[in-house]
């Protein structure tokens, strides 16, 4: 690159600066002291050796442009001054630490603003529009060697730092493109010394749609682990939460995306912080009538990346993230809704104050209304309402609030409806394993009713759920009772232990602790010997299946029993 831009530059008068600066560059590798001070200056001089090669002849030649002259003459200076000083950190000559480093730093202003004159200069000179002097390399096809993608990316690097506004779009674009069809682009442009920093400081300019494609050069990179690490060490952060701030709409979804990434697995969460991101990002969770659903959902989803900090997910409890969501909940947009549910599950995870807190803020409340058959939400919306609703209420205390409430009715209803059918069963099988409370209560509510219609659908998981569940609730005689009353429920239970009805004897074993339990009761037994099919029960007991022993053991205490079965025989 150094001997490029050495013969670019001809026999012009910009040949000393050009040579100076590609003599310190390669003298800055031997640095081995402030190692991330001489890179970031090695960075500054090689963005003013492209300015400085593209300069028309005409410019270079002609003494005539005093302000041209002005700034070569700062750069040559600023140049001798860093040469002295690299020859200082070399010898390790330098008088002290402090001083060097402040010398360092100033050095790296100097050098930036030597960078902002010649690109002022530049685009005054319309040099990156300048058909003449702006020559336009061939974009790679996908056979194209390692070398050519490096050529190509470096001509791309060269538009983003000293093109005008509409070059400098027009270059992020084509390097959105290339990387989209080919993922060599992006690893190769990571290797190119100075890319990040160039791509870190297009995400700050006044230009939105400049902005927006750095934005997704930047979202297209983060997509490979190995760079987070990269440009959060650059401090990609800070400006990534000023987009939050002052961004139009698509250049803030853009940036909450990369912030997403940044934050996978709670790491950089302290410097989101740091820089206001939380707050930032609830501004905008809570302001759904300025922000459409999507972006809601995505400021939503890096909130849920930092909650995995304590203090941090305190910080957003005590700025009133609780009742927003909750609000969020009651959203018409399907996104935001879903968003929301799931953010209250995660923050409320493993954390009884923040539980409790949703709890007394009406979190169940407004959960449960999302499952009103009225209503017109989702069935994704209604799983997840379902989901959180069982997290919620994990302790015995919570739960039993949903005794008095329409959630148990909400079930009652959704196990007809195929959409939503095997979450609202999930549900429902928890409840009958809470307390004999609520078995009660679903027994009087005709639970049972739907359960054993359940049991013969074609669904093996179905079936099984509503097997368990059934189990449960017979244990309560008051449920016993009122199930034998119906003689079809029996005989559908009997039924289905026959293995030779559809070839499946998988559910059998959740079947006999049903017939076990109804075989207690005088009632039940009478049931199950007036069903026909006792034989499927003899069958299993012959197999020495313990649960059928059981049954036919409880089923000889009955004096009607050798009658019935002299009858059959």
């Amino acid at each position: 690159m150094v001997e490029e831009n050495t013969q670019l530059a001809g026999n012009s008068r910009l040949r000393l600066p050009i040579d100076e600066i590609s003599s310190l560059i390669t003298l800055s590798h031997s640095i081995n002291v402030f190692s991330s001070r001489w890179k970031l200056i090695r960075n500054k001089l090689n963005e003013i050796l492209p300015i400085l090669a593209v300069l028309p002849p005409e410019i270079q030649y002609s003494g005539e442009n005093p302000t041209l002259s002005e700034v070569i003459q700062a750069v040559k200076e600023t140049t001798e001054f860093t040469t002295n000083l690299a020859q200082k950190c070399i010898d390790l000559s330098y008088s002290g630490k402090l001083l060097m480093q402040s010398d360092l730093d100033i050095i790296c202003v100097k050098f930036n603003n030597h960078i902002k004159s010649l690109s002022e200069l530049s685009s005054t000179n319309r040099l990156s529009s300048n058909g003449d002097y702006a020559i336009i390399v061939s974009r790679p096809g996908r056979t194209a060697s390692k070398d050519d993608i490096r050529f190509y990316v470096n001509d791309l690097l060269s538009r983003f730092r000293i093109g005008t506004n509409e070059a400098k779009k027009q270059a992020l674009i084509s390097f959105n493109e290339v990387c989209q069809e080919d993922e060599r682009f992006v690893k190769i442009a990571m290797e190119v010394e100075g890319f990040a920093f160039v791509i870190l400081e297009l995400l700050s300019s006044k230009e939105s749609r400049i902005q927006e494609e750095a934005l997704k050069s930047l979202d297209m990179i983060l997509g490979f682990n190995s760079y987070k690490g990269i440009f959060v060490s650059i401090g990609v952060i800070s400006p990534l939460i000023r987009v939050l701030e002052s961004g139009n709409n698509s250049s803030k979804k853009l940036s909450t995306k990369c912030l997403m990434k940044c934050t996978s697995e709670s790491d950089n969460a302290w410097s989101v912080s740091a820089h206001g991101g939380v707050t930032s990002l609830l501004k905008i969770s809570g302001n759904e009538y300025e922000n459409d659903g999507e972006l809601v959902s995505l400021a939503c989803g890096v909130l849920k990346n930092l909650v995995g900090v304590s203090e941090i997910k305190r910080f957003m409890v005590e700025e009133g993230a609780i009742p927003m969501f909750i609000n969020l909940v009651n959203s018409t947009n399907e996104l935001s809704q879903i968003t929301a549910i799931d953010f209250l599950q995660v923050i409320a995870s493993k954390d009884e104050f923040i539980t409790n807190l949703i709890v007394k803020e009406g979190g169940i409340h407004v959960l449960s209304q999302i499952l009103d058959p009225k209503s017109s939400y989702s069935s994704k919306a209604r799983e997840l309402s379902i989901k959180a609703i069982m997290n919620l209420c994990s302790n015995s205390t919570r739960s039993n609030t949903l005794l008095s409430s329409d959630f148990m009715d909400h079930l009652l209803h959704f196990l007809h409806d195929v959409s939503v059918q095997e979450s609202s069963l999930k549900a429902v099988f928890w409840l009958s394993g809470i307390s004999d409370d609520f078995k009660k209560a679903m027994g009087d509510k005709d639970f049972m009713q739907e359960l054993v219609k359940l049991i013969g659908v074609k669904s093996l998981n179905i079936r099984e759920i509503a097997s368990e569940t059934l189990s449960n609730l017979v244990t309560i005689p008051k449920n016993r009772k009122r199930f034998v009353e119906n003689d079809e429920n029996v005989s559908l239970i009997m039924q289905s232990i026959d293995e030779n009805e559809d070839g499946s004897s998988s559910n059998r074993k959740l079947l006999l602790p049903i017939i076990m339990s109804l075989s207690g009761c005088n009632s039940g037994r009478k049931k199950i010997l007036g069903s026909g099919y006792l034989k499927n029960i003899e069958k299993l007991a012959d197999e020495q299946v313990s649960d059928a022993r059981k049954i036919v053991r409880n089923l000889s205490s009955n004096r009607f029993v050798r009658m019935i079965r002299g009858i059959w025989r």
